[in-house]
């Protein structure tokens, strides 16, 4: 569906796949992350698909930021500049309204672990390694890692992740919340688009609300979460696709959802 340097997408019945492709492990520089924003603006305008899948070519998911970058960042301000870059190029995804699965096909770590956490489900190949290393440069995560973590898998956790730097392996990722799923390294596109075909027979109409309801819902109390979610329920109630679920419930057959 693109033809960019470093970041494409195809689509195929509902589902678009982004792949991330600069060799030899696919870190983020300033170029990559402007191809992800593009391609993610692209499938949101994309009223066939349903649910993005976003991964790495090669033996990386994504090994983290350009540290080539890193030099001409030293004067005040630069900094700033550019974890807001990136930073912005993560909300682009977290904000998708249409659900997200980071299928994590090898190293994770740094601004690569900070992307997977953007995305709604995070599937890893049982030999990869996931990290925030950034304390070992004498720097922290600065492109959303510092909060985004600690609303996954707990504050205490997130702070041992990085303060130590160390990276964890996929069992314990999938035991302390961070991945969803841990599969054979062969099979994490597999087990990502499995869970892909079954979003895709699902509505867009609920699954987007669903998403909102949970990430806007997460910075509000519970009174006001509910109330956002009572909102967004009777949204629902007024789309084409509860007409044809309620339809289908009664007929006995599967639904045909139009995302309306």
């Amino acid at each position: 569906m693109s033809a960019r340097k470093y970041v494409n997408w195809t689509k195929e019945n509902g589902i678009a796949v982004v792949t991330i492709d600069n060799p030899p492990v696919n870190v983020l520089s300033e170029a990559v992350g402007l191809e992800i924003r593009e391609c993610v603006h692209e499938i949101e305008y994309d009223e066939e698909v349903v649910v993005l899948i976003l991964t790495g070519a090669g033996r990386a998911f994504m090994a983290g930021a350009d540290i080539k970058e890193f030099p001409s960042k030293m004067a005040p301000g630069e900094a700033k500049k550019m974890a807001l870059e990136h930073f912005h190029t993560y909300n682009k995804l977290d904000y998708l309204p249409k659900p997200t699965i980071a299928a994590l096909n090898g190293i994770t770590l740094g601004g690569g672990l900070e992307l997977a956490m953007t995305c709604d489900i995070r599937i890893a190949g049982e030999s990869v390694k996931l990290g925030l290393p950034e304390i070992k440069l004498g720097l922290f995560p600065g492109a959303g890692g510092t909060q985004r973590l600690p609303r996954l898998i707990g504050e205490g956790r997130a702070k041992e992740l990085m303060f130590m730097g160390d990276p964890i392996d996929a069992q314990e990722a999938h035991r302390i919340g961070l991945v969803n799923k841990v599969v054979p390294d062969d099979q994490v596109m597999n087990a990502a688009m499995e869970m892909a075909n079954v979003l895709r027979t699902r509505t867009l109409t609920a699954l987007s609300r669903i998403k909102k309801a949970v990430d806007k819902g997460l910075e509000m109390d519970l009174v006001n979460g509910v109330l956002y979610e009572a909102e967004l329920i009777d949204e629902v109630f007024q789309t084409e696709d509860i007409v044809e679920g309620c339809n289908a419930f009664f007929e006995k057959r599967e639904a045909k959802f139009k995302h309306r």
